[in-house]
């Protein structure tokens, strides 16, 4: 099978028809009828997977992958990804904020560059409003001091991969994972290609889905914050010397009364960095105690066709 489309189903019912139209027509294009649209319903509390059963009575070309609960956008999508079995995999958000079309550019951009193995989509400007726009700036920038390799900013999730780029890819095992951080582990030669990526309303990622996702982000990259805790303690400790050498200093040349409030304060400056000293160890070792138990990432329900 030459091409496998691969994306994932969370309140997707009202634009699913449209995609799954778009999806099949650039496919044709670039394969034929040698090709599947792999739908991954994420416990999506809409009708989408009755609207994908729906489509696949039309077109026996749609797999369905029936998720047992909601496991989270990233793991949904690993899960298609480790079951498609074409030659070529393209990811891409069935919301249609990325266009299915780009599947035929970024085809050609591949066949134009025979070592390499993936192209993704990545944002000539990032959407949004302020706070989306400095956050996520803020964020990539924290991934790259963070990561001991190459970690692109602005990337969508449209990307065409190969068979053996995806097979490396499913050699990762984790159970909690950011899955970006995994396509840039995983190496090989990837090219960087401009899309506009539109809007469809409102976003299903909450600031509390978010603000989760990055800590995962930063904690599953490396042991960054761990060495920033060590460095920060340090600067602390010498602050409290320096700033005990000038109360001495005050106290015996000119004496300048101490008081309580240098006490207050450092009791308070002592406490928060401890408390986020703990609190960073903490979600690591969760990390560690979820990894040990080698629960699955998702479990597949249903299969549509059942096989």
């Amino acid at each position: 099978m030459k091409i496998s489309i691969v994306s994932s189903l969370y309140r997707s019912a009202a634009w699913l028809p449209e995609f799954c139209r778009r999806a099949a027509t650039a496919a044709t294009t670039v394969a034929g009828d040698d090709f599947e649209i792999v739908l991954v319903n994420d416990g999506s509390p809409d009708d989408s997977l009755a609207v994908a059963l729906h489509l696949r009575e039309d077109d026996p070309r749609i797999r369905i992958l029936d998720l047992s609960r909601n496991f989270g956008h990233h793991k949904a999508l690993m899960t298609g990804i480790r079951d498609s079995r074409g030659d070529r995999v393209f990811l891409i958000d069935c919301d249609l904020e990325e266009a299915p079309e780009l599947l035929i550019e970024f085809t050609a951009r591949l066949d134009q560059n025979p070592d390499a193995d993936v192209v993704y989509g990545v944002q000539p400007t990032r959407r949004g409003g302020w706070f989306e726009r400095c956050s996520g700036w803020l964020f990539y920038r924290i991934m790259k001091w963070g990561c001991d390799f190459d970690y692109p900013a602005d990337t969508l999730t449209a990307r065409l991969m190969t068979r053996r780029y995806v097979e490396a890819l499913k050699r990762f095992d984790d159970r909690e994972f950011d899955l970006w951080i995994n396509f840039a582990l995983a190496g090989f030669r990837q090219i960087p290609h401009e899309a506009v990526k539109g809007c469809k309303g409102e976003s299903a990622y909450t600031l509390r889905r978010k603000i989760r996702h990055a800590v995962d982000s930063i904690t599953s990259s490396g042991a960054a914050p761990l060495y920033l805790i060590f460095l920060t303690g340090w600067v602390v400790f010498a602050a409290a010397l320096l700033h005990l050498l000038f109360l001495l200093v005050n106290k015996i040349f000119w004496e300048v009364p101490v008081g309580w409030s240098h006490v207050v304060a450092s009791i308070w400056g002592l406490g928060g960095l401890l408390m986020i000293s703990i609190g960073t160890v903490g979600i690591y070792l969760a990390r560690v105690f979820i990894e040990t138990k080698k629960r699955p990432a998702a479990i597949i329900r249903q299969r549509y066709p059942d096989e």
